[in-house]
């Protein structure tokens, strides 16, 4: 089985188009960005196995994924900006192809700005990138979570970025190669657990705005987050 999902090849391809779109959104304002931040899930709503012996799970199944496999994916996106200004945007798309939005855009205040900027300055922080993606147990079965992170981080000219990866798989040996799946054990894969102590502060920030902003939400045009590319 390969060490790299296709699903995080995928998603190392993507990201790159994604900070372009955030750019181009950005281009209009002579403020940099300070921080831009996503945190995104998808969950298989079903359980089929539609993977051959020795292939990845994204690469196994054939024909329409939409008949195999159902994806029901959020994301919540941040963009802060050095003078506060901020937009926060929240995606859900529980229906494939129909995601449903909903945005608000405000000014941090003094304080809280000071706060992002601080942790954003820590030490250990600024010495994160990307790490190695997860390997996949060789007895996987079916990839039932994905979790990413996504950060870009302004730094006084310079610019970090780094994407994490957590994945629930249910492994355990198929009892055939046409049978269906075998009663399995979930096994979680997580790269980014070596930093979780140092992202905590981010986090809690992020989480906290999150909470602020869940009353003035409303609907909008997807902006700011980008969907999953899982196939």
């Amino acid at each position: 089985m390969p060490s790299e999902s296709a699903y995080y090849k995928n998603l190392k391809r993507l990201m790159p188009l994604a900070l372009l779109v955030i750019a181009q959104i950005a281009s209009g304002q002579s403020i940099p960005i300070l921080l831009r931040l996503q945190r995104s899930t998808a969950e298989a709503a079903i359980d089929q196995n539609r993977q051959s012996m020795g292939n990845n799970v994204w690469d196994a199944a054939t024909g329409d994924p939409r008949d195999v496999w159902k994806y029901p994916n959020t994301a919540a996106c941040l963009v802060v900006y050095n003078d506060g200004k901020y937009a926060f945007e929240k995606r859900e798309e529980h229906t494939l192809g129909h995601p449903k939005i909903k945005s608000e855009a405000g000014v941090l205040a003094a304080d809280d700005l000071q706060q992002l900027k601080s942790i954003l300055e820590n030490e250990d922080l600024k010495k994160i990138t990307t790490p190695k993606a997860p390997e996949l147990p060789a007895d996987t079965q079916v990839v039932r979570e994905i979790e990413t992170l996504d950060a870009q981080i302004g730094h006084e000219g310079t610019v970090q970025r780094f994407t994490f990866l957590k994945e629930r798989v249910k492994t355990g040996a198929l009892i055939s190669a046409t049978s269906s799946l075998s009663t399995g054990m979930d096994t979680y894969l997580d790269n980014g657990a070596p930093y979780k102590k140092t992202l905590n502060p981010l986090m809690k920030w992020f989480e906290e705005l999150q909470k602020k902003s869940k009353s003035t939400l409303k609907e909008s045009k997807p902006q700011y987050c980008v969907p999953m590319n899982i196939r």
